[in-house]
């Protein structure tokens, strides 16, 4: 039987497109939400284009570092209405977008509603764009519904244990995963480990110059359906950094 690659990554609010890329190049993608959150990564917050320049679209959480929350158990402090304010970013910032008409039923659904954990917003977003992107039927997994047991606390054998869960030989990991991934261990339980080097595309943005690493709806709403064949360098578009 041929090995699979699996990709193991925690979860973020509206990601960026690398997130995806991971996605793509994944035969299993591992949600990884039972590991600690960190207060200033990627778990509840991106970064949109405006007319006015990057605009931060944060999710107020409750979190008391102190007491070390896993990611699925952080709650949103809903005390403010983000989710009326993250519309209207989106709406106010990508108007004049050929393909905003495609997706913001969408997006005016999501912030109705009222969302309590963090992970429930997160994935429904995330299991949503990959639809959009043509990647419906990638087996995605939460982490916390592995039943991985708590004496296989060591960082890198959690990994491995995952991998070899589903019949894995290959982890295709983010490329921070160079300064703490013992690569030759790995190699000795028989998992070869890939690191990304994503290569951001260039597209047709709104007003002005080229920005990367923006949340993937800014490429959704300006590129609709070439969306996936455009973050994968499949289509390359002839457009230059100003």
């Amino acid at each position: 039987m041929m090995g699979k690659t699996i990709g193991i990554l925690q979860p973020g609010y509206l990601p960026w497109l690398g997130f995806f890329e991971q996605v793509y190049r994944s035969d299993v993608f591992v949600i990884y939400d039972d590991v600690q959150y960190d207060k200033e990564g990627w778990r509840n917050r991106n970064r949109i284009k405006t007319a006015n320049g990057i605009q931060w679209l944060t999710v107020p959480v409750h979190v008391k570092l102190s007491e070390m929350p896993l990611i699925k158990d952080v709650r949103i402090d809903n005390k403010e209405n983000w989710r009326k304010k993250h519309l209207k970013s989106i709406m106010m910032s990508y108007s004049k977008s050929p393909f905003l008409g495609n997706y913001l039923s969408f997006f005016e659904d999501v912030y109705v509603k009222h969302w309590e954990f963090l992970i429930d917003i997160d994935m429904h977003i995330i299991l949503k764009i990959l639809e959009w992107l043509g990647m419906g039927e990638k087996k995605i997994v939460l982490s916390s519904s592995l039943g991985i047991k708590k004496e296989t606390n060591n960082k890198m054998d959690r990994l491995i244990f995952i991998c070899k869960l589903f019949d894995g030989d290959t982890f295709y990991e983010g490329a921070a995963g160079r300064n703490y991934i013992d690569t030759n261990y790995f190699a000795q339980k028989g998992i070869k480990v890939e690191f990304q080097d994503y290569k951001h595309p260039v597209y047709k943005q709104l007003y002005g110059a080229f920005v990367p690493y923006l949340s993937i709806i800014d490429l959704l709403f300006n590129h609709g359906s070439d969306s996936l064949d455009i973050l994968t360098h499949k289509k390359i578009l002839e457009v230059a950094y100003n």
